[in-house]
């Protein structure tokens, strides 16, 4: 979330870019509230002074005509005090509550606009220029009977799935790909849990309740399933400071993601673009703010070594005002050609989030004169299994139907090609 201070002080860069985010906050009623906030705690500071001063007085000898005022006084300062801390309460939940739905500030050259706005930065490769009829991931899975909706649907329900055969040796390669690729750049590799708390999904800026949700919870237990291993690998470091020396803290994480997807629908939502539950390999780094922007062209690079090697067309978007999350102070999307849509799919993303989602995690680091100040925290997706898939199956078919595993996946498969 955004300082309170510097949402005051700049009320009206926050209003704007909040609209431009196309986001409704309450930024009167916020400040309203601090300001009753500011005034509850000084008069609280105030009486807490009296208060020990009261008892100072009380502590020498003195007449029973004299003590009964001191006495009676002590009584009203602690009833005062009592309700005042029970209004502060209120005021500070009331007042962070909204705090928290105002979203990050965004890099000044973000482009403004929604989802169709993102501006295009550069495209790799060249969409391949098939000379017979291309088949999708799902004719190309059902030919190689390589994934199983229909069992996956009997086993937990739509858009759940059993990858089978090369599919199932294709995600392991992926995987084992995605870590070795970033190991060498120095991630520290991680298998995360696959629950936490909603209190860590939520300083990610996660929503783990409501209708807008996109998280499962499990019952009759204080957990969710996670989305990404974003969320565990900034909650591991919760409430911790870093020596300004340790950072930039690059961490990797492989999980298992699970979304809800609630309100997919359309061509997007076909086979394996948008499903419930999924693999994913993912960057994650604590930084200084002097670090940021350029771990974040970093994990960029990263990201685009990886589907270079896959030898995937692609291209890089940096998304728009209205199609950023809250915590995101500037996004890259990498998308890949996808034959069958014609156009180009989102298969990675990588955000630098500021300061934002460290203030809820309260993670710190301390600086040259060792006072404590908030790090920034950055976020890159290595691969997500379903979609790399798709891209690779659907660019890499021939003629004859078969499927040519890439050079750079070919160590970590036992065959070189699939069908054929």
């Amino acid at each position: 979330m955004l300082d309170i201070t510097f949402v005051r002080e700049n009320s009206e860069a926050v209003a704007a870019n909040t609209e431009s985010r196309g986001m409704k906050i309450d930024l009167d009623r916020t400040l309203e509230l601090d300001d009753r906030r500011r005034e509850l705690v000084g008069r609280t500071q105030e009486l807490r002074r009296e208060r020990n001063e009261n008892s100072q007085k009380m502590k020498g000898p003195m007449e029973q005509a004299d003590r009964a005022p001191l006495i009676e006084r002590g009584k009203a300062i602690k009833e005062e005090l009592g309700a005042l801390e029970e209004d502060l309460t209120a005021i500070e939940q009331e007042c962070n509550g909204l705090l928290r739905a105002i979203p990050n500030m965004t890099h000044p050259d973000v482009p403004h606009g929604g989802e169709d706005d993102a501006r295009e930065i550069e495209q790799i490769g060249t969409p391949p220029n098939f000379d017979f009829e291309p088949l999708d991931h799902l004719a190309l899975g059902a030919k190689h009977d390589l994934i199983d909706f229909e069992r996956g649907a009997d086993v937990a329900g739509s858009s759940f799935y059993f990858l089978k055969n090369e599919a199932a040796l294709l995600e392991l390669a992926l995987v084992n790909f995605a870590v070795a690729t970033i190991v060498r750049h120095g991630y520290t590799p991680h298998i995360t849990p696959d629950l936490a708390r909603p209190d860590i999904l939520d300083a990610i800026g996660f929503n783990p309740r409501g209708e807008e949700s996109q998280v499962y919870g499990i019952d009759g237990h204080d957990l969710c399933l996670i989305g990404t291993a974003e969320i565990a690998l900034g909650g591991m470091y919760a409430g911790e400071i870093f020596a300004a020396d340790t950072l930039p803290m690059r961490l990797g994480g492989y999980s298992h993601c699970f979304r809800t997807e609630a309100g997919a629908h359309g061509r997007e939502s076909r086979g394996l673009y948008r499903v419930h539950q999924f693999s994913k390999v993912e960057m994650f780094a604590f930084a200084t703010p002097e670090q940021s922007e350029e771990i974040h062209e970093e994990m960029l690079a990263i990201e685009k070594e990886i589907f270079t090697a896959l030898e995937i067309p692609f291209r890089v978007v940096d998304i728009a005002t209205g199609d950023l999350g809250a915590p995101a102070y500037r996004k890259y999307d990498i998308e890949a050609w996808m034959p069958s849509r014609a156009t180009y799919g989102e298969v990675t993303s990588t955000s630098n989030c500021t300061d934002y989602q460290a203030r809820r995690l309260d993670v710190r680091y301390r600086d040259a004169e060792n006072r404590p100040q908030f790090l920034h925290t950055l976020n890159g997706t290595a691969v997500a299994v379903p979609r790399a898939i798709i891209a690779l199956l659907e660019n890499h078919q021939q003629a004859d139907g078969s499927i040519t595993i890439p050079a750079a996946l070919r160590p970590y498969m036992p065959t070189e090609t699939i069908g054929g």
